[in-house]
């Protein structure tokens, strides 16, 4: 597992191979035994294979073409309506139209997708995170019809690799890993951690491509602005009020 895990990359192009039944279905029973909080399981995937479909989510997607190309999409989503459900059946009164359910439910759906996503990594199917599924959340939940309490958090496509990129870079452990409790940084270990990344030659190409004078101002000025993320924000806000997670008592 430790191998699968240090080879990860993301794959975004794809060959016109099918994915085996036997081995789809390995793959989304690896899902289901991820960790979820009181095992409630309070999420759901929707699996997406028809051309239509995919066509569709594909316009959602920001149309991004691995959308289309892979054999299989996989909508991870944060899922109260079968618990509240089976509550209600039970003669049960749930509680759960409020925010830190759906918080507890898309922790659920994300760590079910990276259980499949390692497994499907071993069965040497390249997959690929599409981050823009809470940002056009309202157009997917439309597409796939999620009833209440149903919220799209994050999708994989998955597939056989028609490509072989290299790593992607990553910090160092001591960017990321505190030890007993969280150890501020300084200016020189800013500069330390990041003078690997910025010394790239993509990040130089980015600069030049951008034509920005920093790495730090690629994402903030055109990846990731704050005009675009109060605007998801505002969106996915009003998704979750619409599904039924924002009672606020």
């Amino acid at each position: 597992m430790l191998k699968v895990i240090n080879k990860h990359r993301s794959i975004r192009n794809f060959l016109d191979k099918t994915i085996p039944d036997g081995v789809l279905k390995e793959i989304l029973l690896a899902g289901t035994r991820a960790s979820t909080t009181g095992n409630m399981q309070v999420y759901s995937m929707i699996v997406t294979t028809e051309k239509d479909i995919k066509n569709k989510l594909w316009e959602s997607h920001f149309k991004q073409d691995m959308v289309n190309q892979a054999p299989v999409v996989i909508t991870f989503c944060a899922d109260f309506n079968r618990f509240v459900k089976w509550c209600r059946q039970g003669n049960a009164n749930p509680g759960y139209d409020n925010f830190l359910s759906f918080f507890t439910a898309a922790i659920d759906a994300f760590l079910v997708a990276q259980n499949l996503a390692l497994a499907a990594e071993s069965y040497d199917l390249g997959i690929c995170y599409l981050g823009t599924t809470t940002y056009m959340a309202e157009n997917i939940i439309k597409i796939l019809q999620l009833p209440r309490y149903v919220v799209p958090v994050t999708t994989l496509v998955v597939g056989y690799p028609d490509e072989s990129p290299g790593l992607t870079d990553r910090l160092p452990l001591e960017a990321v890993v505190h030890y007993e409790k969280y150890s501020d940084y300084t200016e020189d270990q800013i500069n330390r951690i990041y003078k690997e990344k910025e010394s790239l030659e993509l990040t130089k190409q980015l600069l030049k491509e951008n034509g920005k004078e920093t790495l730090a101002q690629v994402f903030t000025d055109n990846r990731y602005t704050k005009q675009d993320n109060i605007a998801f924000s505002k969106s996915l806000l009003k998704v979750l009020e619409k599904q039924g997670f924002m009672n606020n008592g």
